[in-house]
């Protein structure tokens, strides 16, 4: 992912738990995981797009 190793990641943690505090953690995963679910939906929904006018 990235060429993100295990330290990359707990120090990207820390960094993100200094700025937003322990209480804002939820939220931000919340709104991130809303975010990526869209993505996806849409990315298959132009995929499924693509496909048909091919054929």
């Amino acid at each position: 992912m990235f060429g993100l190793g295990a330290p990359e990641l707990g120090i990207i943690l820390v960094i993100v738990l200094i700025i937003f505090g322990p209480s804002k953690l939820p939220e931000i995963g919340k709104a991130i995981g809303s975010g990526l679910g869209e993505l996806k939906k849409a990315t298959k929904e132009v995929e499924e797009s693509v496909s048909l006018d091919d054929e």
